[in-house]
């Protein structure tokens, strides 16, 4: 019972306030509700498009995370933090016009916009740069890059920052006006670049015809295939210094997959040359032990030690 009087005092205030009868106000409140329950169903028709966006992108394989699907990801993440945010600005308008005139409000805010714009030009500056980036799609979700002195991991894409996460896994978030070179480190393939130096007195044919055999597995290995774009390609010696010989290997890859193909490859080389003998720069020939000396030199005396060590003579 004082639950129902205090409801009824609130709206017999309300009702003073914005000048409106009791029945007014009922209608208010049912519009007010509708309107919300109306925002609600737009933010989960939001999230649906996002996550269908990003089904229709998916092909199922954990392993290559392909430009599509970058970009439907990047599409998904901007729908949903820039669909929520208009649902809410705009519910918030429409509730506040059933109440007041937002026409004059409007108006007013549109001279403060302007104001608050000189004063805040770094923010239009971002908005108007992540709109380009996004547009020109200059990366996506999951990609490699450098910008602004930065790199890492692209974590997420707005209208006004970008947030990378580095090896060590530091979060960088940069806005976008300070974006002026963009370095994309895994967009549309990769490719491992391999400099492998050997003992300047080894066979240089003997170590490329290894190495290719060392590239030829690996492209038919049925692991490390599909992160390969083509078999890998040795371009033959490239340096030649005091106490080495280089050797330089390149791999075409899928996107991101260069750094792991270049560790696997560097690992199968040093099996491999560890089996056949082949020295690396700065490891010293194995001298051969001395033959130990003959039983009947040690015995000799003296004076026959010289005699036992001659070779004999052959008669003739």
């Amino acid at each position: 019972m004082s639950l129902a009087l205090t409801v009824q005092e609130i709206l017999q205030r309300l009702a003073q306030i914005l000048r409106l009868d009791g029945a007014e106000i009922g209608r208010k409140l049912a519009q007010v509700v509708s309107i919300w329950v109306l925002a609600w169903l737009a933010l989960r028709l939001t999230r649906l498009a996002a996550r269908r966006i990003e089904g229709m992108v998916d092909d199922h394989d954990p392993s290559i995370i392909t430009l599509r699907e970058k970009r439907g990801m990047t599409i998904a993440q901007l729908l949903r933090t820039v669909g929520s945010t208009l649902v809410l600005v705009v519910g918030i308008l429409l509730t506040l016009n059933l109440f007041i005139e937002i026409g004059p409000l409007l108006a007013g805010a549109g001279i403060l916009g302007l104001a608050v714009s000189f004063g805040a030009q770094g923010l239009v500056k971002d908005v108007i740069t992540g709109f380009f980036l996004l547009l020109e799609n200059q990366f996506a979700l999951g990609d490699v890059i450098e910008v602004a002195g930065k790199s890492g991991v692209v974590e997420q894409i707005t209208l006004r920052v970008v947030v990378l996460r580095d090896l060590e896994g530091t979060r960088h978030i940069i806005p976008n006006s300070e974006i002026k070179t963009v370095s994309n480190k895994t967009a549309g393939w990769g490719r491992a670049v391999i400099d492998v130096g050997v003992g300047v007195a080894e066979n240089v044919d003997r170590v490329l015809e290894t190495v290719r055999d060392v590239t030829a597995q690996l492209a038919g290995d049925e692991e490390w295939r599909p992160m390969l774009d083509g078999t890998p390609e040795v371009w033959g010696v490239e340096t030649i210094g005091d106490n080495r010989v280089v050797v330089r290997l390149v791999a075409r890859t899928q996107p991101g997959a260069q750094w792991g193909i270049a560790r696997e490859l560097r690992r199968r080389l040093k099996v491999r040359f560890d089996a056949d003998g082949i020295r690396l720069p700065g490891v010293p020939l194995v001298a051969q032990p001395l033959a130990p000396p003959a039983p009947d030199a040690e015995k000799a005396p003296d004076g026959d030690k010289a005699a036992a060590v001659q070779p004999a003579r052959v008669a003739r």
